[in-house]
């Protein structure tokens, strides 16, 4: 059990561009993984390590998590890289379902920013501890002490800084550690990568004091044994730690580490942060479902004698078959261990076990319990639980967000084709956010996302992976609609052909629900029963909410999917010989559709949550851009040079967006969006609509 206590499970994630691939490749330098340094856009043409696939050299962003295992001081740590664009949210999500402990990277300049927040979300949600690292300390505008505050302000987190720096911007040297009261200097040894300490500069001294007491106010907060320390004055380097770390793994504090990844300043104490202040895998509870025993929660032990547990988070196609990663919570899988797949059902053999860093593999014969390694040529989805045959657990999956945007795909000829569909196999299978689907009425290949770039990374591999040609339609919108008032019905459906005929009648109302609260999602369906009498046999009662529920698959205005429509039945009629399933069915679809006629019916459309940053003498064009695009400002604020607009504006109207904000912008602009909400559309939009959409049913009627 000795070795769990050195192992550590930590993901680095962040908002585009603040440097955490930059941050892994040091890392891994650190911990002499690798022995010389490659940059993101790298000059040398070789890029960074962690971003094995050819796209992400290119683009210079990570669209995939990239998995690696590093020793740092006798302590194993698996780190995984992930994406900071949104478009990517599942690959953060995967990553942070089978972590421990996480790095939250900042940019020293821009602070938290819309994707931090998301990630520090995603971070809540599993209940991950973290640390924060302020990178780019050596940036003109650094400002780690207005990162701190932000990170109180704006993800309510309890931040306490652990380190000053000594200098910033160009003049940026070292840090000054609060715990040890030393000063760290990153320039010994033959490539200025060894640490030296010192003593604190006599200019820094009264600062590094009062500084230190805030930590020790913040720590205390969270530590009985640090503030009987305090009173009687007799605090220790290990009872600061010790509180520290307890309260980070409580999830009641974030230490905050600052340096420069680029000027690789900073990175070894952060290291050290990770050992003492993040979780081992004993330190963290994970719970099972017990399926053979309806469900009930089971308590997972990181013990290697116990049965195996694990997670397959995440899929890849590698050169010899499907690389499944897994995550172990309990017990060892070691080579040739027979293994059930709670989902499929199926026990399988374990073959060929490995670890991964990035792109390399090394064979294991064993992984023991915490840790994260992957196995190759196994049937499996993202999300599945392998455990011993003895078992039936099953761990919770992670929450996948539903796709906002689609595109027709054509491929060009037979052979593309083939390979299309061979290509969005595999995509589909691993990543849950992007789906594909024939369109039954316009026999067309439809793929859906989360974004532009989601879809267009897709299309771009698909090309580069599988040679398959494809060309693209114009992106559609997820639309929805909805009801807005109450609408009665009594519809009986009668159908007399010989032999048995077809008879049911179904009587009630449907009526919209009551809007759920923002950020919430409405609820999309609610079916009652209210028949008294038996006017209607229970056996027939599934039968109607199946009609309805086939009715709300798609509305008659765009023949998009009903929301939020609660259908309710208190009346009807039946026949002993002539009534069935099956007419039943058929009565609560057609009543359903006479009656959404009557509901007033609105179309829906997806509002963006989007967030502009640019130059502030730029900010007047970017009001105006959102402004033509229907959008509704929510605030901007001002910063150094920079401001920061955020604003929901429909998904339908933000297409091209990023070509119209460059040139508005030369070039200094970007954006983010995520889904924030379901809106009405205006009635000039959706009358438009409507019209498209009639017209294009008449050319496939003839």
């Amino acid at each position: 059990m000795a070795d769990l206590q050195n192992l550590r499970n930590i993901g680095i994630s962040a908002h585009i561009d603040s440097g955490k691939t930059t941050l892994s490749e040091r890392i891994l330098y650190y911990c002499n993984k690798i022995h010389e340094i490659h940059e993101v856009r790298g000059k040398d043409g070789v890029g960074a390590t962690m971003d094995s696939m050819e796209l992400e050299r290119e683009r210079g962003i990570t669209i995939a998590s990239a998995a690696t295992n590093v020793t740092w001081k006798g302590n194993e740590i698996n780190i995984i890289d992930t994406p900071g664009h949104v478009d990517f949210t599942i690959e953060v999500e995967r990553s942070l379902r089978v972590l421990d402990g996480a790095i939250l990277v900042l940019c020293s300049v821009a602070g938290v920013q819309s994707q931090s927040i998301t990630v520090d979300r995603q971070m809540k949600r599993y209940h991950v501890p973290r640390i924060a690292f302020v990178n780019k300390c050596d940036r003109t505008g650094a400002n780690p002490y207005r990162v701190k505050n932000q990170l109180i302000e704006k993800l309510g987190l309890n931040a306490v800084l652990m380190q000053i720096p000594i200098g910033l911007e160009d003049k940026l040297e070292g840090v000054v550690d609060l715990v040890s009261m030393k000063a760290l200097y990153f320039d010994d040894g033959p490539n200025g990568d060894a640490v030296r300490e010192a003593e604190i500069p006599s200019h820094l001294k009264e600062e590094a004091d009062a500084r230190r007491e805030e930590l020790l106010d913040g720590v205390s907060m969270c530590s009985d044994e640090l503030m009987e320390a305090m009173l009687e004055d007799n605090v220790t380097e290990e009872i600061i730690r010790s509180a520290i770390r307890k309260a980070t793994i409580n999830l009641e504090l974030c230490p905050v580490f600052m340096g420069s990844a680029y000027k690789n300043k900073g990175i070894q104490p952060l290291l050290d942060g990770v050992v003492s202040y993040l979780p081992n895998p004993t330190d963290v509870t994970n719970k099972a479902l017990d399926l053979d025993n309806n469900e009930e929660e089971v308590i997972l032990k990181a013990d290697e004698d116990l049965p195996p547990v694990v997670l397959a988070f995440k899929l890849e196609d590698g050169q010899y078959g499907q690389l499944t990663y897994i995550r172990v919570y309990q017990g060892k899988v070691k080579k040739g261990d027979e293994l059930y797949n709670t989902r499929s059902r199926k026990k399988f053999r374990v073959g060929r076990l490995i670890r991964m860093h990035a792109a390399t593999m090394e064979d294991l014969t064993e992984a023991g319990c915490g840790e994260i390694a992957a196995l190759f040529g196994i049937e499996c989805a993202s999300g599945d639980t392998f455990c011993d045959p003895k078992l039936n657990y099953s761990l919770s999956s992670m929450y996948v967000p539903n796709p906002v945007i689609s595109l027709a795909i054509k491929p060009v000829d037979k052979k593309a084709a083939d390979n299309m569909g061979k290509a969005l196999n595999r995509f589909t299978k691993e990543d849950p956010t992007f789906r594909s689907y024939v369109d039954p009425e316009s026999n067309q290949t439809i793929i859906q996302g989360m974004g532009e770039l989601h879809l267009e990374v897709y299309v771009e591999r698909m090309k580069r992976e599988y040679k398959a040609e494809v060309e693209i339609g114009q992106p559609e919108v997820a639309y929805r609609e909805a009801i807005t008032q109450r609408a009665d019905f009594n519809y009986t459906h009668k159908k007399q052909t010989g032999g048995s005929g077809q008879y049911a009648r179904v009587a009630g109302y449907i009526e919209p629900f009551p809007d759920a609260e923002e950020g919430e999602d409405a609820k999309e369906y609610e079916f009652v029963d209210e028949i008294k009498g038996g006017s209607i046999p229970t056996e027939y009662i599934p039968s109607c909410d199946k009609g309805f529920q086939m009715a709300i698959k798609k509305g008659s205005q765009l023949g998009f999917p009903v929301l939020g429509v609660k259908a309710v039945i208190n009346d009807g009629a039946w026949h002993p010989v002539d009534s069935s399933d099956q007419a039943f069915q058929t009565a609560a679809l057609n009543a359903f559709r006479e009656a959404f006629e009557k509901a007033k019916p609105v179309i829906l459309e997806p509002i963006m949550k989007v967030e502009v940053v640019a130059p502030n003498e730029f900010q007047g064009s970017v009001f105006a851009s959102i402004n033509q695009r229907r959008g509704l400002i929510i605030s901007s604020t001002e910063d150094n040079a920079m401001s920061t607009v955020i604003a929901e504006v429909p998904l339908s109207e933000m297409f091209g967006y990023s070509t119209v904000l460059r040139s508005l912008t030369q070039g200094k602009g970007e954006f983010t969006m995520e889904i924030g909400k379901y809106g009405k559309v205006p009635v000039s939009v959706s009358e438009q609509l409507k019209k498209e959409y009639q017209e294009k049913r008449k050319k496939e009627q003839k």
